[in-house]
């Protein structure tokens, strides 16, 4: 083997051995970021929500006020996911099968709310629905309140979470096309059939995700809804909102046992996140197979 051969190799070794060291000095700064950022900040949330014992973890949990607002988180999820799912169905059904004028503003409205502030919105619904807002006397007038009760909130929670199903859908529909419809159309079915045997078996697993992305954000919601919800302990407060309240008092210990009570909710989203996540990925799959 001539000399240039041999300098060549080890030169090769030598790039091989820097591309090694270089991938370990990312993963252990990618772990390191990930402990840093992530898992200290769950460590810090665990062991002050029981420095005290279970006794007081369960007890906090357990308070009527927290009660109250578990119980009002579940109903802002419980009516804006289903709206939400309605909603970004349609969307996504019209935006990616028929053409029609105004389609491209259709799609601009939809990522409205990644573009504007939740507190923006949750200041919109005030200056509309508030009592000195747009139609607050009309509302008082007819002893209907929206803000600074329930159904500000639900209305807040909505508007900052529906692009998530129709976003989810929009690209999978696209990709998918037309012609399972045009066929199931040819042979004499009408739009409730094509819906239920062809498109919903295809866009079932997206449809999934972006519902669990979008009980993820209703859950955790703080911006929109702080600002419509008036702070009425046990009345109109949701979780994050209670969390807030507790930790201004300094009741840390409390606090930080609903927090837990969040993060044990916001795992069991995750998790199905990824579970959904994985059928959408092996659908994809074998639809490329197909």
């Amino acid at each position: 083997m001539s000399t240039a051969s041999l300098s060549a190799a080890a030169a090769a070794n030598a790039a091989r051995r820097g591309n090694v060291w270089g991938r370990r000095a990312l993963i252990a700064l990618a772990w390191l970021a990930f402990a840093v950022f992530l898992l200290l900040p769950l460590f810090v949330v665990l062991s002050e929500a029981l420095k005290q014992g279970f006794g007081t973890f369960f007890e906090a949990i357990l308070e009527p006020d927290a009660l109250a607002a578990l119980k009002l988180t579940l109903i802002a999820v419980g009516i804006s996911v289903p709206l939400n799912l309605v909603f970004g169905v349609a969307a996504a059904w019209c935006v990616t099968k028929f053409e029609f004028p105004g389609k491209s503003i259709l799609v601009t409205l939809i990522d409205l709310p990644f573009s504007v502030s939740p507190v923006i919105a949750g200041l919109i619904y005030v200056l509309l629905f508030g009592a000195q807002g747009y139609f607050g006397e009309w509302l008082s007038d007819r002893d209907i309140q929206i803000v600074f009760a329930v159904p500000g909130i639900v209305l807040a929670t909505i508007f900052v979470t529906f692009p998530f199903v129709a976003r989810e859908l929009i690209p999978l529909m696209q990709e998918q096309g037309t012609q399972e419809e045009e066929a199931a159309r040819l042979l004499g079915a009408n739009g409730w059939q094509m819906f239920w045997h062809v498109t919903l078996p295809n866009i079932k697993w997206g449809l999934i995700y972006g519902v669990v992305l979008c009980t993820a954000r209703a859950m955790g919601e703080f911006g929109a809804v702080s600002v419509v919800s008036g702070h009425i302990r046990g009345v109109t407060n949701t979780l994050p909102l209670h969390v807030e309240i507790l930790y201004n008092e300094y009741n840390h210990v409390a606090a930080f046992s609903i927090a837990t009570l969040l993060l044990l909710m916001a795992l069991v989203i995750l998790l199905l996140k990824q579970w959904s996540e994985s059928r959408l990925s092996r659908s994809k799959v074998k639809a490329d197979d197909e």
